[in-house]
């Protein structure tokens, strides 16, 4: 799996590849991440990577020459055929929202080229020839596309092979089907007592059946509570048995 980034901004990626538990990803080569800066393929002596708007308005505009030479440059170093080319994914607010099903879609892939749009955008031009997906973070804007580019990496690092310590660990995430979409319970470790709060006698059992059972109650009063939305699906889905509609009466 590998992942070009087109930024202007490779330095904000050093830190992110070299921390935590993902960098196992990328030091083992599960994740193959290379950055490319488009300002290394503009002309000129101030190597100029953007430019006003036509029509006026405020903030300047990533230009469109500076960009297809880069991506030419990494298909060409892809040594990719047009039948076998990774999508161009652009992060803008018009995208997707990035969601579970969207992570596991990437990490199962061959990877992609991301693209870093800065100032105002991107010339429509460039995006009309040649990005294919268009990603979103939320609705919020960012001064730049590295952040999103660096959550979608984390996320797709920790869903490979050998990455986290506990390889099963992330099927107990928010969001992933093994929890039929919910919301992950509430966690407790030592010590038993702190400030007067107590962890809740369910998990100090030994009854591995009432934790479980406990661990789904939990689930789906937080989810109620916070994403009732995702009550509905699962809902919908068929995933609700007569015991989680039981608990979830007496919630109301």
């Amino acid at each position: 799996m590998r992942f070009d980034i087109i930024t202007l901004f490779p330095e904000l990626f050093a830190p992110f590849l070299a921390s935590g538990v993902t960098r196992r990803a990328y030091a083992q080569g599960l994740v193959d991440v290379r950055l490319w800066n488009p300002r290394d393929y503009a002309e000129g002596n101030y190597r100029r990577v953007d430019d006003r708007p036509f029509g006026g308005g405020p903030g300047m505009v990533m230009m469109a020459p500076p960009l297809e030479r880069c991506l030419a440059a990494i298909r060409a170093d892809r040594a990719e055929s047009p039948d076998t080319q990774v999508p161009l994914v652009l992060f803008s607010p018009i995208g997707t929202p990035i969601q579970h099903g969207v992570v596991a879609h990437w990490a199962a892939s061959a990877g992609a080229v991301l693209l870093c749009g800065r100032y105002e955008g991107i010339d429509q031009r460039f995006i009309d020839a040649h990005v294919d997906v268009q990603l979103s973070l939320g609705d919020f804007v960012l001064s730049g596309g590295e952040i999103a580019a660096l959550a979608l990496l984390d996320a797709v690092a920790r869903l490979q092979p050998g990455v986290l310590n506990d390889e099963g660990s992330h099927q107990l995430d928010s969001f992933n089907p093994a929890l039929d979409g919910l919301l992950d319970c509430p966690h407790y470790t030592r010590p038993e007592e702190w400030n007067g709060r107590s962890v809740p006698p369910e998990l100090l059992s030994g009854h591995h059946a009432h934790i479980e059972r406990w661990r789904r109650d939990q689930r789906l009063a937080t989810t109620a509570k916070h994403r009732p939305d995702l009550i509905v699906a699962a809902r919908a889905a068929g995933h609700l048995a007569p015991l989680d509609e039981a608990a979830l009466a007496r919630l109301a």
